[in-house]
């Protein structure tokens, strides 16, 4: 075997092997596995993946559910140098079609109850327990014994979440991802003494990359569940069993929102993360008047940057609610104009990066990349303002500014003036088309007790001057959103910027 020389994916787990072998590193429903039993695994499945007749630098589709084989078949990948391309299990017909076409994948890990959605003519292995699945394979398998992947090689695509464009494939080294881990590790406190659960999918980077690749470095026991149950979620807490817990604004909205919110013995949660689209400061402080002993962390990026970016620890919230924190370890960020000078502190511009966690661009669309990477600085897309202290407050995506009558509207302080109303459970704001304004304001707004449309827009214009109050509430039964939690405005606007929406008409479904 060729001498490791470099930091990779797969040598993260094996440290960690070496290091605690005999330390539960995984638990996912009954089965467990130690860390020699998971990377001994991991080698054997590398050998499977070499044996099906792929060549290093070659891209894997992955498309499955949570599982301990989801998480070996990635480490594998890694190990024999194969490119490991995550998809959304919920994608379907064109849109699973583009990314396992547009990513040259030669083969896909799929659960059996997904394969037969991948495209006529996609070679499939099986990754859950059958005749001739991956895992009931492992223990005939020989380790894998070949050259290990370098630094410098392409360990995965990462595809964006495609709420604006067609996603785009960020192409993340082994050496990026690693610097991810580190930077991770210690803005968030990562020790192996934590309980985590993982328990949005692994396909995402945030709960793949910023959590659990670094808390196997770190030697933690890891709880992997099938989706973020809360009735799950609440036992594991109360038993003891879990103290850590990651999940976007979306989902804690939903936990805060049970009935048994307020009953539960939820004393033994630890730390809270949050991240992949911004919380609500008003859900933020009902979370810590229940809690108030939890400690909160606020994680922002995206997955061109691994995607860690920007981390608000726990005792940094208490004055700074609203922001994303500082810079991670090793990340250099600043927020530019249009002509990428450097903004003035408190002047909203794009947030724009330098950092070895950064992709190496998109793969197979060079303009994409070369308008993604301008003056030596990755342009993230999102507005946000920096301070004096160095922290940045994520304003609103570029593309998700409203302008209104020739006014810019930030949609998040609409959101969140409307999240102070105790009838609101979740709010998403857009500009849809409109002759007199350019942009109407418009809010869809899911309730959770009876309210109006006349209610809430009057609530929104007590709160907020009245240019930034919304022209126009629709009632919904639930927002758009994709599996990572993020609330899709571009299908907002796409479905009701013809004309489908008039004020006081509002559908109770989007």
């Amino acid at each position: 075997m060729t001498p490791g020389h470099g930091s990779t994916v797969d040598g993260v787990l094996r440290r960690s092997a070496r290091r605690t072998p005999a330390r539960v590193a995984v638990e996912y429903r009954d089965r467990r596995w130690t860390y020699e039993e998971l990377d001994d695994a991991v080698s054997r499945a590398a050998n499977l993946l070499l044996g099906e007749g792929l060549a290093p630098g070659e891209r894997v589709g992955a498309y499955g559910h949570n599982s301990d084989a989801y998480l070996i078949g990635f480490l594998a990948c890694a190990r024999a140098g194969l490119v490991h391309v995550p998809v959304n299990q919920n994608l379907t017909g064109d849109d699973l079609t583009y990314i396992v076409g547009q990513s040259g994948s030669r083969l896909v890990l799929a659960d059996p109850d997904l394969a037969g959605r991948l495209p006529d003519g996609v070679r499939v292995l099986p990754l859950r327990d059958a005749d001739g699945s991956l895992l009931a394979r492992l223990p005939s398998a020989a380790p894998h014994d070949g050259p290990e992947a370098r630094a410098e090689d392409l360990a995965q695509l990462l595809y964006t979440s495609g709420t604006t464009a067609l996603p785009k494939g960020a192409m993340m080294t082994h050496r990026a991802l690693v610097h991810e881990y580190l930077s991770a590790i210690t803005a968030l406190g990562l020790g192996a003494g934590d309980r985590p659960v993982h328990a949005l999918p692994l396909y995402h980077s945030a709960q793949m990359h910023v959590f659990l690749l670094p808390y196997l470095a770190v030697g933690a026991t890891n709880i992997v569940l099938d989706a973020p149950d809360g009735d799950r979620l609440f036992d594991l807490i109360e038993n003891g069993r879990a103290d850590s817990v990651f999940a976007p604004p979306t989902v804690w909205i939903g936990l805060a929102n049970r009935t048994d919110f307020a009953t539960r013995d939820l004393g033994g949660l630890r730390k809270a993360y949050y991240g992949a689209s911004i919380m609500p400061v008003p859900v933020l402080e009902r979370l810590r008047e229940r809690l108030p002993h939890l400690a909160f962390y606020n994680c922002f990026g995206q997955s061109e940057i691994g995607p860690l970016a920007t981390v608000l620890g726990p005792d940094e919230h208490q004055d700074r609610p609203a922001s994303c924190g500082r810079p991670v370890l090793f990340v250099d960020a600043r927020v530019v104009d249009e002509d990428g000078k450097e903004a003035p502190e408190g002047t909203p511009g794009e947030i724009v990066y330098r950092s070895p966690q950064l992709c190496e661009g998109y793969w197979d669309k060079p303009e994409e990349t070369a308008e993604a990477f301008r003056d030596g600085w990755f342009h993230s897309g999102d507005l946000a303002v920096r301070d004096a202290e160095g922290y940045f407050t994520i304003v609103d995506r570029v593309k998700d500014v409203i302008n209104s009558g020739g006014v810019l509207v930030a949609s998040r302080q609409v959101e969140d003036a409307l999240y102070t109303h105790d009838a609101v459970a979740e709010a998403a704001v857009v500009g849809l088309p409109d002759e007199k304004w350019i942009e109407a304001i418009t809010a869809f707004v899911v309730p959770r007790g009876e309210v109006t449309e006349a209610e809430l827009i009057a609530h929104a214009r007590r709160n907020l001057p009245h240019f930034k109050a919304p022209k126009r509430v629709v009632l919904v039964d639930a927002l758009p959103r994709n599996a990572s939690g993020k609330i899709l405005k571009r299908e907002l606007r796409d479905r009701f910027g013809d004309g489908g929406v008039t004020s006081g008409a509002g559908p109770r479904s989007a």
